[in-house]
């Protein structure tokens, strides 16, 4: 009798112990996620004030939360255009665009990109792309239908 009265104590320490430790780790995982949420959206912020390198480490935590987050991708895809660094935006873009092959935003600015880097074939097949995908960019496409005009070769220009 006395023994399982024992059990019986030993049992409920630790099923409270237990308890404890569920706790500490509900709260730390809900302490995680809100700074994960955090992390993009104070990041938000100090992009919208030209702080780009100090955003840009926000952005950076974010993706370690959380490898999928589009939107960090394309803020960093922002800041690399700020910065001039084609290659680390054209990556960017690349992964917004493996996680939302419809981020018309993401296209546009890709499209741009190729513009600038006269891959005519490229930017011919984003132009397509972007008009069928366009939400909240479709004021853009004659915007970059008129660069792409002028990226257009001699003899392709001659054949229309």
């Amino acid at each position: 009798m006395i023994h399982n009265k024992e059990n019986n104590i030993l049992n409920m320490k630790n099923f409270f112990l237990l308890a404890k430790i569920l706790v500490i780790y509900l709260f730390l995982i809900s302490d995680l996620a809100a700074k994960k949420q955090d992390y993009l959206n104070e990041g938000i912020k100090l992009f919208n004030k030209k702080e780009f390198n100090k955003s840009k480490i926000l952005f950076e935590r974010d993706l370690v939360f959380d490898p999928k987050s589009e939107k960090s991708y394309l803020y960093l895809a922002k800041i690399f255009n700020e910065n001039k660094d084609e290659e680390q935006q054209e990556i960017n873009l690349n992964n917004v665009l493996l996680l939302n092959p419809q981020n018309d935003e993401a296209i546009y600015m890709l499209t741009l990109l190729k513009i600038k880097q006269s891959d005519y074939d490229q930017a011919a097949e984003l132009i397509d792309k972007f008009v069928l995908v366009c939400k909240s960019f479709c004021s853009k496409e004659n915007e970059i239908r008129e660069k792409f005009k002028k990226l257009i070769p001699e003899n392709a220009k001659n054949n229309n």
